[in-house]
């Protein structure tokens, strides 16, 4: 008995090593996309490198996924739509704070999406948290006021933090509408629908934030489209890697996102206090504690299936 389960446990990790592999190397990439956004945004206002951004993303998309778009249901543009709208908040407004705040310390708040999903369904849909996502975000807002070092501890925040913070929210309600269509939508199109509608949501922007449109520049153009077919490509792998890999497991791993921008923004000259450093060790617990189950739980076969930490960065 011992020697059959040592050999299932065996070939299970050799199912599942590769498509975390893929996992652990876009989440890496997701942590270097800050510091380069924060240079973007150099040459460019935040709403109008968003734009640029999803559009090279929905182009790159589309080009793959064209034979299916012939069959888009409105069912699925409407999803794609309201995953759209949640997008455009989440990176507009995260792009918005790293104009003034440092793209490490952006990203350990924007980590916070995480503790933020059942603190949403708890508030929008009723559905009260267990036990460890609700030790999770007691430690978010406590490693939050950390990180914002003496002003979050007096909740005075920044308005760079204070757009990061929203941004998080965005993408907890992203990650939740993902979760209520998944199943009902081919993916494929969908993505196509709410890269475009978040491009599109993006360029009005431009108008009512009375942005300027900003020169040519290589820095801009190669920004844009590095950073949409990145957003491309993370998705794709997303999408396969997710197959085999459960949505806690892929949370667990997605944790490394602000710890890899924390490296590379300390590579690029960034320090963070000691104090927020700590705070930022409390936000990573706090991913990974609210992802984890209490023993004797069950989890239900279509839980598995769910997409929650589907969510594009």
């Amino acid at each position: 008995m011992t020697s059959v389960n040592s050999s299932q446990a065996s070939s299970r990790f050799s199912r599942f090593s590769k498509a975390e592999c893929v996992l652990v190397l876009i989440t890496m990439v997701w942590g270097g996309t800050f510091l380069l956004v924060q240079h973007a945004m150099t040459v460019s206002g935040p709403m109008f490198f968003v734009g640029l951004r999803f559009a090279a993303a929905a182009i790159i998309v589309a080009v793959f996924s064209w034979r299916h778009l012939r069959q888009l249901t409105l069912f699925e543009l409407k999803a794609g739509a309201f995953i759209g709208v949640a997008i455009m908040l989440g990176y507009g407004l995260q792009t918005v704070g790293l104009q003034s705040i440092p793209s490490s310390q952006s990203a350990f708040i924007t980590a916070l999406y995480v503790p933020f999903v059942p603190l949403l369904q708890w508030l929008v849909l009723g559905r009260r948290p267990g036990l460890m996502p609700s030790i999770g975000i007691m430690l978010a807002f406590t490693g939050l006021m950390l990180l914002s070092g003496p002003a979050g501890a007096a909740f005075n925040f920044s308005p760079g933090e204070i757009a990061t913070l929203i941004s998080a929210v965005a993408i907890a309600a992203e990650i939740i509408l993902i979760s209520t269509y998944a199943g009902q939508v081919d993916v494929r199109r969908v993505t196509v629908v709410q890269l475009a509608v978040t491009s599109v949501l993006a360029f009005l922007m431009v108008v009512p934030t009375q942005e300027t449109i900003p020169d040519f520049s290589w820095l801009l153009l190669c920004s844009a489209l590095g950073l949409g077919a990145a957003s491309a490509a993370i998705q794709v792998a997303m999408n396969w890697a997710q197959k085999s890999v459960s949505p806690t497991r892929a949370t667990l791993i997605y944790a490394g996102e602000p710890v890899w921008a924390g490296i590379v923004g300390r590579i690029a000259g960034e320090r963070l206090p000691a104090i927020a450093l700590l705070g930022a060790g409390l936000i990573v617990a706090a991913v990974i504690v609210s992802e984890l189950k209490t023993k004797g739980k069950v989890v239900a076969p279509e839980a598995e299936g769910d997409p929650e930490g589907e969510a594009e960065h």
